[in-house]
């Protein structure tokens, strides 16, 4: 009885971190593009404001996900970038600076990911 009262809890926890961890990357890249943060977090500060150590964050998401919290952080950056590109007129520079990349190397990790380059992946779009 103690072991799945052990276990329960345990999941109840996962399931706390994981998604404590999923709304503050959605409020900071929010904060990023509104200009309230000029910072990219790390893994580092994201565990620190959910209060657990950066290795127990690690260790719960690839439980849960079977991926790093990286590979979160990156497909929420994408996807983010991805919606301005469709939805604004901003330039890439621009919304790389707002996403707190170098405009050169924001074009390269969109294209490792996605495929094509920004202007590509915007040029493909039409709802702007």
């Amino acid at each position: 009885m103690k072991n799945a009262y052990t276990n329960a809890k345990k999941n109840i926890r996962i399931q706390q971190v994981s998604e404590n961890y999923f709304k503050l990357l959605d409020k900071h890249l929010e904060d990023l593009i509104s200009g309230r943060e000029m910072k990219m977090m790390n893994i580092q500060e994201i565990s620190q404001k959910l209060f657990v150590s950066h290795k127990y964050l690690i260790e719960i998401i690839k439980e849960k996900y079977h991926q790093h919290p990286c590979h979160f952080y990156d497909e929420k950056i994408l996807n983010k970038a991805k919606s301005l590109l469709s939805t604004t007129h901003l330039t890439v520079a621009e919304i790389a600076r707002m996403l707190t990349y170098d405009p050169s190397n924001f074009s390269k990790f969109f294209k490792k990911y996605i495929g094509l380059t920004p202007i590509q992946f915007r040029n493909t779009q039409s709802t702007y």
